[in-house]
């Protein structure tokens, strides 16, 4: 069991009822962690505004494990045009795709869209190794 975490429209936020965190067994925290947590910048990726900071979970520094998170903080001063959501998809499958590595699914697929202006959409479809399917939708802003 996970503590729930919740997306809210200015990003992630941990629930809690009668004065406990509250719990969940469905993959919602692993989604969001996956998604928002920084995820180390490639050596061959822009960052932005010409910066050094290739940002990171400090442990991924260790051991060639699984990296924390998603790229998808390289895109959040970025302009809407087709290639920012053809990199949204992928950074969010990169991110996603321990699910199906570990054994937790047998798929995972991301569709990506801008719904108004300055926002970046997600849909996203999980197959669980049991047959079972969850959908998570999650709308960020581009502007930071």
């Amino acid at each position: 069991m996970d503590a729930a975490l919740v997306w809210t429209d200015t990003g992630g936020d941990l629930q809690v009822l009668g004065g406990d965190l509250l719990a969940e067994e469905s993959l919602a925290t692993a989604v969001v962690l996956s998604l928002f947590l920084d995820r180390r910048a490639l050596p061959e990726d822009e960052l932005p505004h010409g910066g050094t900071d290739r940002r990171g979970w400090w442990a991924d520094a260790f051991g060639d494990a699984d990296l924390t998170g998603s790229r998808l903080w390289l895109l959040w001063r970025r302009k809407q045009l087709p290639e920012v959501l053809a990199e949204a998809r992928e950074y969010a499958e990169e991110a996603l795709g321990w699910l199906v590595e570990d054994g937790v699914a047998t798929s995972v697929s991301v569709a990506t869209s801008f719904p108004r202006r300055g926002m970046l959409q997600w849909n996203i479809r999980i197959t669980r190794t049991s047959g079972s399917e969850s959908t998570y939708s999650f709308t960020r802003a581009l502007e930071g």
